[in-house]
């Protein structure tokens, strides 16, 4: 649970801290090459709005929100993913372009995956019930009454009288 929760607070540093790392890893390993450059003008971006898209995605889902984890799966997802970004960085042109093609591929996956996640924990939480006639509806939620120590509580207001 550590480890998930861990996680889920690094997905908006992730944001900018691998964005980052690209740029870093061009200065670094790519030696100043023009089409490496020319990627990065896309990539920087790319990660950075498809980081952030995901945080939130992840983060909208109730069972996250109420764990304050991320799920196994948004973990092993995400992560694999990040490490591939990370090895983008590294600006290896042998495996540059399967490294560039998996990352996109997955996130793509990623999106489907939380998108569906969430759809998959949204869609249970409304029931929708049918009367006699057909005719669809939700019905109230009930009333959470929560019962006080020491019994019923009466509330006096103070009104002023005209003079």
């Amino acid at each position: 649970m550590a480890l998930r929760r861990l996680f889920l607070r690094w997905l908006f540093p992730a944001a900018f801290v691998l964005p980052l790392w690209l740029f870093v890893g061009w200065v670094v390993f790519a030696g100043g090459s023009a089409w490496a450059l020319l990627w990065l003008f896309v990539a920087v971006p790319a990660v950075f709005v498809s980081q952030l898209l995901l945080a939130l995605l992840i983060r909208a889902r109730a069972s996250v929100r109420d764990s304050r984890a991320a799920s196994w799966r948004d973990l092993a997802g995400v992560g694999v993913w990040q490490i591939v970004i990370v090895a983008l960085g590294l600006f290896d042109s042998r495996v540059f372009f399967p490294l560039l093609v998996l990352s996109v591929v997955g996130a793509l996956l990623l999106f489907w995956s939380s998108l569906a996640q969430l759809w998959n924990e949204a869609r249970g939480a409304v029931t929708v019930l049918h009367a006699s006639d057909g005719t669809a509806y939700i019905p109230p939620t009930p009333e959470h009454t929560v019962p006080r120590p020491g019994g019923e509580v009466i509330i006096v207001s103070e009104t002023r009288q005209p003079d």
